[in-house]
Protein backbone atom coordinates (compact mmCIF):
# COMPACT_ATOMS: atom_id res chain seq x y z
CA UNK A 1 0.00 0.00 0.00
CA UNK A 2 1.14 3.37 -0.66
CA UNK A 3 -0.40 5.06 2.67
CA UNK A 4 0.42 3.41 5.96
CA UNK A 5 -0.69 4.54 9.57
CA UNK A 6 2.27 4.24 11.42
CA UNK A 7 2.63 1.62 13.81
CA UNK A 8 3.36 3.91 16.86
CA UNK A 9 0.66 6.16 15.47
CA UNK A 10 -1.42 2.66 15.60
CA UNK A 11 -0.80 2.28 19.25
CA UNK A 12 -2.69 5.64 19.97
CA UNK A 13 -6.39 4.76 20.84
CA UNK A 14 -8.71 7.53 18.86
CA UNK A 15 -10.22 8.93 22.08
CA UNK A 16 -10.07 12.06 24.50
CA UNK A 17 -8.28 10.19 26.39
CA UNK A 18 -5.92 9.21 24.07
CA UNK A 19 -4.70 12.92 22.84
CA UNK A 20 -3.70 15.80 24.83
CA UNK A 21 -6.40 17.72 23.94
CA UNK A 22 -5.01 21.13 24.03
CA UNK A 23 -2.36 19.53 21.27
CA UNK A 24 -4.51 18.43 19.15
CA UNK A 25 -6.71 22.00 19.24
CA UNK A 26 -3.07 23.44 18.29
CA UNK A 27 -2.65 21.78 15.41
CA UNK A 28 -5.95 21.82 14.12
CA UNK A 29 -5.69 25.91 14.93
CA UNK A 30 -1.97 25.79 12.74
CA UNK A 31 -3.31 23.50 9.70
CA UNK A 32 -6.99 24.38 9.09
CA UNK A 33 -6.47 27.54 7.00
CA UNK A 34 -4.62 24.92 4.58
CA UNK A 35 -6.90 22.21 4.86
CA UNK A 36 -9.52 24.46 3.95
CA UNK A 37 -7.68 26.27 1.00
CA UNK A 38 -6.74 22.77 -0.26
CA UNK A 39 -10.71 21.29 0.03
CA UNK A 40 -11.77 24.43 -2.02
CA UNK A 41 -8.56 23.57 -4.73
CA UNK A 42 -8.61 19.90 -5.00
CA UNK A 43 -11.77 19.03 -3.81
CA UNK A 44 -10.64 16.70 -0.24
CA UNK A 45 -12.70 17.92 3.01
CA UNK A 46 -11.20 19.27 5.10
CA UNK A 47 -12.23 17.20 8.17
CA UNK A 48 -10.75 14.38 6.36
CA UNK A 49 -7.07 16.36 6.08
CA UNK A 50 -7.32 17.16 9.17
CA UNK A 51 -8.30 13.96 10.89
CA UNK A 52 -5.62 12.55 8.64
CA UNK A 53 -2.98 14.28 10.13
CA UNK A 54 -3.82 14.01 13.21
CA UNK A 55 -3.78 10.92 12.90
CA UNK A 56 -0.95 9.82 10.47
CA UNK A 57 1.48 11.87 12.68
CA UNK A 58 0.21 11.83 16.17
CA UNK A 59 -0.79 15.70 15.70
CA UNK A 60 2.33 16.33 14.79
CA UNK A 61 4.32 15.05 17.66
CA UNK A 62 5.98 11.97 16.29
CA UNK A 63 9.44 11.56 15.62
CA UNK A 64 9.02 10.29 11.92
CA UNK A 65 6.98 13.39 11.13
CA UNK A 66 9.40 15.77 13.00
CA UNK A 67 12.21 14.36 10.80
CA UNK A 68 10.56 14.74 7.93
CA UNK A 69 7.86 17.33 7.64
CA UNK A 70 5.78 14.11 6.35
CA UNK A 71 2.21 14.17 7.76
CA UNK A 72 0.83 11.62 5.60
CA UNK A 73 3.19 8.78 5.07
CA UNK A 74 3.57 8.97 1.79
CA UNK A 75 6.68 6.53 0.86
CA UNK A 76 9.25 7.86 -1.92
CA UNK A 77 8.48 4.97 -4.83
CA UNK A 78 10.00 5.58 -8.01
CA UNK A 79 9.04 8.80 -8.88
CA UNK A 80 10.21 10.92 -6.09
CA UNK A 81 13.15 13.35 -6.36
CA UNK A 82 12.95 14.86 -3.56
CA UNK A 83 15.13 14.35 0.26
CA UNK A 84 14.02 11.41 1.61
CA UNK A 85 13.91 9.41 5.29
CA UNK A 86 14.33 5.99 6.30
CA UNK A 87 11.66 4.54 8.60
CA UNK A 88 10.29 1.56 10.13
CA UNK A 89 7.23 0.62 8.72
CA UNK A 90 6.10 -2.79 7.65
CA UNK A 91 9.58 -3.77 6.75
CA UNK A 92 12.33 -2.43 8.36
CA UNK A 93 13.64 0.79 6.52
CA UNK A 94 11.42 1.88 4.25
CA UNK A 95 11.68 4.98 2.31
CA UNK A 96 9.81 8.04 3.06
CA UNK A 97 9.12 11.58 1.04
CA UNK A 98 11.00 14.55 3.39
CA UNK A 99 9.56 17.97 2.58
CA UNK A 100 10.79 21.60 4.14
CA UNK A 101 7.67 22.39 5.23
CA UNK A 102 4.70 20.57 6.80
CA UNK A 103 2.72 22.59 4.01
CA UNK A 104 4.51 20.57 1.36
CA UNK A 105 3.67 17.24 2.72
CA UNK A 106 -0.30 18.82 2.74
CA UNK A 107 0.26 19.44 -1.17
CA UNK A 108 1.72 16.48 -2.36
CA UNK A 109 -0.95 14.35 -0.38
CA UNK A 110 -3.44 16.33 -2.58
CA UNK A 111 -1.48 16.30 -5.86
CA UNK A 112 -1.44 12.22 -5.04
CA UNK A 113 -5.27 11.78 -3.86
CA UNK A 114 -6.09 13.43 -7.16
CA UNK A 115 -3.58 11.87 -9.62
CA UNK A 116 -4.42 7.90 -8.59
CA UNK A 117 -7.12 6.07 -10.42
CA UNK A 118 -8.23 4.28 -7.13
CA UNK A 119 -9.19 7.03 -5.51
CA UNK A 120 -11.25 8.90 -8.21
CA UNK A 121 -14.71 7.96 -7.03
CA UNK A 122 -14.02 9.57 -3.38
CA UNK A 123 -14.26 13.00 -5.59
CA UNK A 124 -17.76 12.03 -6.39
CA UNK A 125 -18.74 12.22 -3.30
CA UNK A 126 -20.48 15.46 -1.59
CA UNK A 127 -17.40 17.63 0.52
CA UNK A 128 -19.65 16.88 3.68
CA UNK A 129 -19.75 13.58 3.26
CA UNK A 130 -16.92 12.63 5.65
CA UNK A 131 -18.06 9.21 6.61
CA UNK A 132 -18.00 8.36 2.83
CA UNK A 133 -14.56 9.36 2.83
CA UNK A 134 -13.07 8.03 5.54
CA UNK A 135 -14.81 4.27 4.35
CA UNK A 136 -13.99 5.08 0.34
CA UNK A 137 -10.18 5.72 1.54
CA UNK A 138 -9.99 2.55 3.48
CA UNK A 139 -11.73 1.10 0.34
CA UNK A 140 -9.19 2.10 -2.08
CA UNK A 141 -6.30 0.66 0.32
CA UNK A 142 -5.11 3.66 1.92
CA UNK A 143 -4.19 1.95 5.42
CA UNK A 144 -4.02 -1.38 6.09
CA UNK A 145 -6.02 -1.19 10.13
CA UNK A 146 -9.45 -2.39 9.81
CA UNK A 147 -10.55 0.30 12.30
CA UNK A 148 -8.88 3.18 9.86
CA UNK A 149 -12.29 4.55 8.89
CA UNK A 150 -13.86 4.53 12.08
CA UNK A 151 -10.81 6.40 13.95
CA UNK A 152 -11.22 9.06 11.45
CA UNK A 153 -14.99 9.46 12.01
CA UNK A 154 -14.34 9.31 15.92
CA UNK A 155 -11.48 12.19 15.13
CA UNK A 156 -13.80 14.32 13.23
CA UNK A 157 -16.57 14.23 15.31
CA UNK A 158 -14.97 14.64 18.84
CA UNK A 159 -13.14 17.89 17.36
CA UNK A 160 -16.16 19.17 15.60
CA UNK A 161 -14.22 18.84 11.92
CA UNK A 162 -16.72 19.26 9.83
CA UNK A 163 -17.02 23.17 10.75
CA UNK A 164 -14.30 23.29 8.45
CA UNK A 165 -16.19 21.33 5.49
CA UNK A 166 -18.37 24.25 5.74
CA UNK A 167 -15.41 27.01 6.01
CA UNK A 168 -14.89 29.59 3.41
CA UNK A 169 -11.15 29.99 2.31
CA UNK A 170 -9.46 32.38 4.14
CA UNK A 171 -6.27 33.00 2.50
CA UNK A 172 -7.47 36.31 2.22
CA UNK A 173 -5.23 39.47 1.02
CA UNK A 174 -2.79 41.23 3.31
CA UNK A 175 -4.92 43.13 6.24
CA UNK A 176 -3.68 46.28 4.21
CA UNK A 177 -5.53 46.06 1.82
CA UNK A 178 -9.21 47.79 2.19
CA UNK A 179 -11.41 45.77 0.24
CA UNK A 180 -11.89 41.93 -0.35
CA UNK A 181 -11.91 42.23 -3.98
CA UNK A 182 -9.96 39.40 -4.49
CA UNK A 183 -8.43 35.78 -2.47
CA UNK A 184 -5.23 34.66 -2.85
CA UNK A 185 -4.80 30.54 -3.56
CA UNK A 186 -1.74 28.69 -4.24
CA UNK A 187 -1.38 25.74 -6.66
CA UNK A 188 2.01 24.34 -7.16
CA UNK A 189 3.34 26.27 -4.39
CA UNK A 190 2.19 29.59 -6.66
CA UNK A 191 0.01 32.18 -4.91
CA UNK A 192 -2.75 33.60 -7.26
CA UNK A 193 -5.72 35.36 -7.69
CA UNK A 194 -8.27 34.91 -9.86
CA UNK A 195 -9.64 37.92 -12.33
CA UNK A 196 -12.86 39.66 -12.83
CA UNK A 197 -14.28 39.92 -16.22
CA UNK A 198 -12.31 42.24 -18.01
CA UNK A 199 -9.66 43.27 -15.49
CA UNK A 200 -6.44 44.16 -16.27
CA UNK A 201 -2.74 43.15 -15.26
CA UNK A 202 -2.40 47.01 -14.40
CA UNK A 203 -5.41 47.20 -12.55
CA UNK A 204 -4.52 43.65 -10.40
CA UNK A 205 -1.11 45.12 -9.84
CA UNK A 206 -2.84 48.35 -8.23
CA UNK A 207 -5.00 46.86 -6.54
CA UNK A 208 -1.93 44.21 -5.01
CA UNK A 209 0.46 47.08 -4.68
CA UNK A 210 2.98 45.41 -7.31
CA UNK A 211 4.65 46.45 -10.50
CA UNK A 212 2.31 45.76 -13.64
CA UNK A 213 5.65 44.32 -15.40
CA UNK A 214 5.77 41.66 -12.27
CA UNK A 215 2.07 40.29 -13.34
CA UNK A 216 3.04 40.30 -16.82
CA UNK A 217 6.17 38.47 -16.62
CA UNK A 218 4.75 35.53 -13.89
CA UNK A 219 2.08 34.91 -16.37
CA UNK A 220 4.15 34.33 -19.42
CA UNK A 221 2.26 37.23 -21.15
CA UNK A 222 3.60 39.69 -23.84
CA UNK A 223 1.35 42.69 -22.57
CA UNK A 224 -1.58 43.77 -20.46
CA UNK A 225 -4.85 43.22 -22.08
CA UNK A 226 -8.51 42.04 -20.78
CA UNK A 227 -8.60 38.96 -18.80
CA UNK A 228 -11.46 36.44 -18.58
CA UNK A 229 -13.74 35.82 -15.70
CA UNK A 230 -11.94 33.43 -13.62
CA UNK A 231 -8.31 33.36 -15.33
CA UNK A 232 -5.68 32.86 -12.91
CA UNK A 233 -3.34 35.41 -12.48
CA UNK A 234 -0.11 34.36 -10.75
CA UNK A 235 1.20 36.89 -8.25
CA UNK A 236 4.82 35.03 -7.67
CA UNK A 237 7.22 33.17 -10.27
CA UNK A 238 5.41 29.83 -11.62
CA UNK A 239 7.82 26.40 -11.37
CA UNK A 240 9.98 24.48 -13.27
CA UNK A 241 7.50 21.58 -12.71
CA UNK A 242 4.37 20.27 -10.87
CA UNK A 243 3.98 16.68 -8.94
CA UNK A 244 1.09 16.12 -11.05
CA UNK A 245 2.92 14.06 -14.04
CA UNK A 246 1.07 14.45 -17.12
CA UNK A 247 -1.69 16.12 -18.81
CA UNK A 248 -3.65 14.49 -21.52
CA UNK A 249 -5.22 17.96 -23.44
CA UNK A 250 -8.58 18.36 -24.34
CA UNK A 251 -10.42 20.20 -27.19
CA UNK A 252 -9.28 24.26 -27.19
CA UNK A 253 -6.64 23.54 -25.21
CA UNK A 254 -2.91 25.75 -25.64
CA UNK A 255 0.48 24.62 -24.04
CA UNK A 256 -0.32 28.28 -22.66
CA UNK A 257 -3.66 27.45 -20.88
CA UNK A 258 -1.70 24.25 -19.99
CA UNK A 259 1.01 26.26 -18.50
CA UNK A 260 -1.18 28.36 -16.28
CA UNK A 261 -3.66 25.44 -15.45
CA UNK A 262 -0.45 23.67 -13.52
CA UNK A 263 1.84 27.13 -12.71
CA UNK A 264 4.56 25.80 -14.63
CA UNK A 265 6.80 28.57 -16.78
CA UNK A 266 5.89 27.90 -20.46
CA UNK A 267 9.16 27.92 -21.85
CA UNK A 268 9.88 25.09 -19.12
CA UNK A 269 7.02 23.33 -20.22
CA UNK A 270 7.80 23.26 -23.93
CA UNK A 271 11.15 22.12 -22.87
CA UNK A 272 9.46 19.16 -20.91
CA UNK A 273 8.07 18.33 -23.98
CA UNK A 274 10.70 18.73 -26.29
CA UNK A 275 8.54 20.99 -28.37
CA UNK A 276 9.31 24.12 -30.54
CA UNK A 277 8.17 27.36 -28.94
CA UNK A 278 5.00 27.93 -30.27
CA UNK A 279 3.78 24.94 -31.45
CA UNK A 280 0.38 23.98 -30.02
CA UNK A 281 -0.32 20.08 -29.12
CA UNK A 282 -2.93 17.79 -30.73
CA UNK A 283 -6.05 16.97 -29.09
CA UNK A 284 -5.49 13.93 -26.74
CA UNK A 285 -1.40 14.70 -26.91
CA UNK A 286 0.37 13.98 -23.65
CA UNK A 287 1.87 16.92 -21.78
CA UNK A 288 4.85 15.83 -19.72
CA UNK A 289 4.75 18.24 -16.46
CA UNK A 290 7.14 16.78 -13.90
CA UNK A 291 10.04 15.01 -16.06
CA UNK A 292 11.09 15.58 -19.14
CA UNK A 293 9.51 13.60 -22.27
CA UNK A 294 12.00 10.82 -23.44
Amino acid sequence: MVYRVFKNSLLLLISSLSFSQSDIQLYIQTYNNIAVSHMHEYGIPASIKLAQGILESSYGTSDFAKASNNHFGIKCHNDWEGEFVYHDDDERGECFRKYEAVEDSYLDHSLFLLSKERYTNLFKLEKTDYKGWAKGLKKAGYATDPTYPNKLIQLIETYNLTYYDNKDNELELPTVVEEEKYIIKQYNYVQYVSAQNKDTYDEIAEFLGVWPWELIKYNDASEDRFLLEGERVYIQPKRKKCQVRTHVTVEGETMYSISQLYAIRLKDLYKKNNMEFGQEPDLGQIIYLKKRKK
